[in-house]
């Protein structure tokens, strides 16, 4: 049996001059995405794109969805098997691969996770575990590029 979820997004973008700058091709890019009961978020571009650097751009954003995902599967799966996880941390890298006329994808995204975990017999299974988050979250499972993972492991017990 499955089960449907809704998740619900508003935009918010208003027609601003760049000063000194004329054209249709020249808008600003900046915009507020609102959730009902949550902060406003102010997202742009990437700067590559012409976008504002000080604001989180949809790129930055599906990054942090992935590597978020991941993460929480992760903790859902190792609590499955009684690892007990004391950290974890992340530094992932995305590939964007843009082509003439503007058009472009992601081509893959690389996962870094380390982790620290309380029992040093358990690092084995902690770093394949990853695999079974991975096919456990909802993001990856959206994605049509490859999502790949380099984990390291280590414990507070020898």
């Amino acid at each position: 049996m499955s089960f449907k979820h809704i998740f619900k997004a508003s935009l918010r973008w208003n027609h601003q001059e760049k000063p000194g700058i004329i054209g249709l091709k020249n808008y600003y890019k900046s915009h507020s995405i609102a959730i009902e009961g949550k902060s406003d978020l102010q997202v742009s571009a990437a700067k590559a794109f012409k976008g504002d650097p000080g604001l989180y751009n949809p790129e930055d954003l599906l990054l942090s969805s992935l590597i978020s995902c991941h993460m929480m599967s992760y903790l859902y799966v190792c609590g499955q098997h009684g690892i007990e996880v004391l950290s974890y941390t992340d530094n992932a890298l995305a590939t964007l691969e843009t082509d003439t006329d503007g058009s472009g994808r992601f081509t893959e995204v690389i996962l870094y996770p380390d982790v620290l975990i309380t029992n040093a017999s358990q690092i084995k299974l902690a770093l394949y575990l990853h695999t079974a988050a991975n096919k456990l979250c909802f993001i990856a499972n959206s994605c049509n590029f490859k999502v790949m993972h380099h984990p390291k492991c280590k414990a507070i017990e020898p």
